[in-house]
């Protein structure tokens, strides 16, 4: 982003240009924002020959002739001029004007209310090296994009104004296509009638044959394709720091001290949801923390002790419904008909158990936003009839409440769970002890999964730290190790170890402890993700050669991009492979090439496994008279030797291969 920036700083410290610059970026994704608080300060902050440099910025949004583009100008520069306007703007620490208070101040300079005897300063009206022009919105106006860029390319040839445009092309394209469609489509099945070409025969459909003699007849694109080819110099692309804006949006929250920290100290969780939501409108991201901000509040003044979960949960739950509803990606009756928690997870099981293809949305949905965050309660009828009417019903968020309330009560938590969910100073002092001990008892007996056992080392390293247990560091340390050994009997390999790590604050004086404790982890993750690996191979390729259709739909869904020969039999995959039909051994082999080609990285470690598998096929056919299925089996290890050479590396060069006959001798 610096490098963005400097780029464009670069082009208004040029002594001479003929030409603007373009900012493309998608709808909501912070360029506003970004010229705001990234560009327009650091250009206000330079000098031109001795002079400030003035940024001048104007929305096309809605803008209906070009008039109102010169209306905006010449009330953005003379307002700029007016000396006690200036004065007032520069003690009030104001930078922009808003556009309310240029209505005001456009009508009394009309009446000449404010002119205060000052006579025009002609000097600094006709000056042009000291401004900078900013349009934004370009795809948003409602004049014709060719007409604005003609205007503003005025400005650029012929006065050498340093001018910023700031679009969306991707609209923009969209808009030119699809401006007057109705008109342009008479228009165009008139002529091909004429021409005699709409009843003709042709492989061609009717609307792709209308939608090329618009294209020919009205190609406004390449009108503007040849305008910006002119006018724009550089087009840069803008790909935001949603980390930098993120943190510039929660900081809106500063007076709000629990919020802040609740929303800080789930930064991960907001990012994620937003990556989730396939979209980049920070614009929705924004409405999204702000309906927060109320759930949040109502939550904390009806109901103080909700644990950290549920209230995770909600986050995610309200950014999620905010994109599906607010992006266009579903209409809103999607969850209309869903009123608890247990309706939806009916519907889950549902949909997954008896492939019940009606609701499929609802799966998509929750498999994508909650995708290894497990949550008992994650339907909050309350905040989605917020997000979908902007009404906060009271008597909805009662009944949601008290049922998460005698669902998930935290005094009947296993200790362990309590201190995992909820934050450790809202346990009673009377019930602290309890916690601590029964959470020691359940890690010594391996009755925690690996990674919350992991979670809960951090907090009894803070609470040695702070005195708040009567534990030394080595025997708690022993005590987890031993306990992790026990429930790695029984739990499951983790894959997002790092989002799971992020809900828990590590503080700095105990990172020393914890390393030791997460190396111990990642040794036996890894085996667990081999000991998992193994059991799913098994189950995959034991479908061949009986159940063919579930070995394909299970290899296909689960096994291309991860190296799942490694962890089976090589012996065994040739007994399964040798018994196939001959059709599903060619299935199979083409499987196999198709997948080295497009992860080859991804599956080099099963690569030992698939020399060995050659071998036995060769010592199997090695001698035999040929059979179709002698001959496909060479086929098969043909290509296992073609994809095997995908991973051969470069033969040494020998050092003296291109010496000369006396220097090999003097060596």
């Amino acid at each position: 982003m610096d490098d963005l920036v400097e780029s464009i700083l670069d082009y208004i410290r040029a002594d001479y240009t003929d030409y603007a610059i373009m900012i493309n970026g998608e709808w909501g994704s912070g360029k506003t924002y970004f010229w705001n608080h990234k560009i327009r300060p650091k250009i206000e902050a330079m000098q031109v020959g001795g002079k400030k440099v003035t940024a001048i910025y104007m929305s096309l949004y809605g803008i209906s002739n070009l008039e109102e583009i010169s209306k905006k100008i010449f009330i953005e520069t003379t307002q700029l001029m007016d000396k006690n306007l200036k004065k007032y703007m520069d003690a009030s620490g104001i930078g922009n004007i808003p556009e309310y208070a240029k209505t005001g101040l456009d009508m009394a300079n009309f009446f000449g209310v404010t002119q205060n005897g000052d006579r025009l300063d002609y000097a600094q009206f006709f000056s042009t090296d000291d401004k900078v022009l900013c349009f934004d919105d370009l795809e948003r106006a409602n004049v014709d994009v060719i007409d604005i860029l003609g205007y503003i390319n005025n400005f650029v040839e012929h006065d050498h104004i340093k001018t910023i445009i700031i679009c969306n092309e991707k609209e923009l394209s969209t808009k030119l296509k699809n401006s007057n469609l109705e008109m342009k489509t008479f228009i165009a099945t008139y002529l091909l009638d004429k021409e005699n070409k709409l009843t003709m025969k042709t492989d061609k459909p009717m609307v792709e044959r209308i939608r090329d003699t618009i294209e020919y007849v009205f190609d406004k694109a390449n009108d503007y394709e040849r305008i910006k080819e002119k006018l724009i110099g550089e087009t840069f692309e803008y790909a935001p720091e949603f980390n930098y804006i993120i943190n510039g949006l929660l900081m809106r929250y500063e007076a709000y001290p629990d919020l802040i920290r609740f929303l800080r100290e789930n930064t991960n969780l907001i990012t994620s949801t937003f990556n989730k939501s396939g979209t980049r409108n920070l614009r929705i991201l924004k409405h999204a923390l702000n309906d927060f901000k109320k759930i949040f509040d109502m939550v904390a003044k009806s109901y103080p002790n909700t644990n950290n979960r549920i209230l995770q949960t909600m986050l995610i739950f309200t950014i999620a419904i905010s994109f599906e509803i607010k992006a266009g990606k579903i209409t809103k009756d999607k969850f209309i008909n869903i009123n608890s928690n247990e309706e939806y997870k009916s519907i889950l099981v549902s949909s997954r158990v008896f492939m019940d293809n009606r609701q499929f949305y609802i799966k998509e949905f929750d498999n994508n936003y909650y995708y290894n965050f497990k949550a008992e309660y994650r339907f909050f009828k309350f905040i989605e009839k917020y997000i979908r009417t902007r009404i906060f019903d009271m008597k909805v968020f009662k009944e949601n409440m008290e049922v998460i309330r005698n669902t998930i009560d935290t005094s009947q938590l296993p200790g362990y769970k309590r201190l995992l969910t909820e934050e450790y100073w809202k346990i009673p002092d009377d019930q602290f002890e309890g916690v601590i001990d029964q959470t020691l008892e359940d890690v010594k007996n391996g009755n925690v999964e690996l990674i919350q056992i992991v979670k809960l080392f951090a907090y009894f390293a803070y609470f040695i730290k702070k005195d708040l247990i009567r534990y030394d560091m080595r025997t708690i340390k022993s005590v987890f190790f031993n306990g992790m050994n026990i429930a790695s009997l029984t739990s499951s390999y983790c894959s997002n170890v790092d989002e799971e790590l992020s809900q828990v604050a590590i503080e700095e004086d105990i990172a020393s402890e914890m390393e030791e404790i997460l190396v111990h982890f990642n040794e036996i993750n890894l085996q667990l993700k081999d000991k998992m690996y193994r059991e799913k191979a098994e189950e995959i390729f034991k479908n061949i050669p009986m159940k063919m259709e579930q070995f394909y739909d299970m290899f296909d869904k689960e096994c291309m991009n991860i190296p799942i020969l490694k962890y089976y039999d090589p012996f065994q995959m040739f007994q399964r492979i040798s018994c196939a039909s001959n059709e599903d051994m060619v299935t199979i082999k083409e499987k196999l090439v198709d997948r080295a080609k497009r992860f080859t990285k991804e599956i080099e470690p099963e690569m030992p496994n698939v020399k060995k598998l050659k071998q036995i096929i060769d010592d199997y056919i090695d001698g035999k008279l040929p059979s179709i299925k002698i001959v496909l089996l060479q086929d098969f290890t043909n290509e296992l030797g073609n994809i095997l050479s995908m991973y051969k590396q470069p033969e040494p060069v020998d050092p003296q291969e291109n010496y000369s006959e006396e220097q090999k001798i003097y060596n």
